[in-house]
């Protein structure tokens, strides 16, 4: 499927059985829930997806799977984050000959590379392939930045068309779209900034909360899209508790416990993560408990 970088994209939790293998019912469970709330496409083994602890084979069980389950009716990416340069070239291959519609690339993992480096890593992964890419801009947690200068040269390669904006600066997204137009389409990947970088143009939301609120994510896109800017306000305004969940070291954690309390997900996580237990527990589930009983009646929105 052609994918256009606007909307909504999850990026999917791994789903796990308690013997650590891949629960493909849950997942397909939260896969379709995210289809039915109208997202615009998903992302397979991304940070939130715990992409450090899944095998090559485990990739590929979740693409095939989710593009059989999806049947065709969004687009299906994986992430790429690898510490060299020849395992992500191998990747990008790999997603290619699986089925994949496109890819999300993060910079070099475990060693931070320089300009050139960095550029020459974007290159040569997105240059093996004629997917299109969304770069993974996350300097917060990944000690990486890709700059505007970078992009300048990222932009040589058609293929590389979107980034997912983790800087966690707003005025960046004006400082794409003042330097690049629309050549780069611009996704905010964090959470509890994304109805400000939509209202200053971004064109989409790569999600983590979406993962157990799918409705509500979606709600916020299409009202702030539609200038209904007051009534995405008020959804948000309940949302910023739960979203804030995302900012966090054990945001998989968060994520997948919100996920449980709403039926569509569990606990379970593959070590070296932990799940939640004692007071810290308590306190997560009580920010959800709450967003829960307070959630929003959507139709007062249609």
């Amino acid at each position: 499927m052609r994918i256009d970088f606007n909307g909504v994209f999850p990026a999917l939790t791994t789903k796990f059985t308690p013997r650590d293998t891949l629960d493909l019912p849950m997942f397909a469970h939260n896969l379709e829930a995210q289809i039915e709330a109208g997202v615009n496409g998903v992302i397979i083994g991304g940070s939130l997806g715990e992409a450090s602890t899944l095998t090559l084979e485990e990739k590929e069980t979740l693409i095939k799977y989710t593009i059989e389950k999806s049947a065709g009716r969004i687009p299906v990416l994986l992430n790429i984050a690898e510490g060299s340069t020849r395992e992500a070239v191998n990747q990008a291959r790999q997603a290619e000959q699986w089925g994949a519609d496109g890819l999300m690339i993060l910079p070099p993992m475990r060693y931070k590379s320089d300009h050139r480096e960095t550029v020459a890593f974007f290159k040569t992964v997105a240059g093996v392939t004629p997917l299109p890419v969304m770069i993974y801009n996350n300097p917060v947690d990944y000690k990486i930045e890709v700059t505007l200068d970078m992009f300048e040269e990222l932009t040589e390669l058609a293929n590389i068309e979107a980034v997912k904006e983790s800087t966690r600066d707003v005025s960046n997204v004006t400082r794409l779209i003042n330097r690049f137009g629309n050549r780069i389409k611009i996704l905010c990947g964090v959470d509890t900034i994304a109805i400000e970088e939509l209202l200053m143009g971004a064109c989409g939301w790569v999600g983590g909360l979406v993962g157990a609120f799918p409705a509500e994510t979606t709600a916020i896109f299409r009202l702030v899209k539609a200038g209904r800017i007051e009534e995405a306000l008020e959804i948000h305004r309940w949302f910023l508790p739960l979203l804030e969940l995302d900012i966090h070291a054990k945001l998989v954690q968060y994520i997948k416990l919100a996920e449980a309390e709403v039926g569509l997900g569990t606990e379970y996580v593959r070590a070296p993560r932990l799940q939640l237990i004692g007071k810290e527990r308590e306190e997560v589930l009580d920010v959800i408990r709450q967003g829960v009983a307070s959630r929003p009646v959507l139709t007062e929105y249609a």
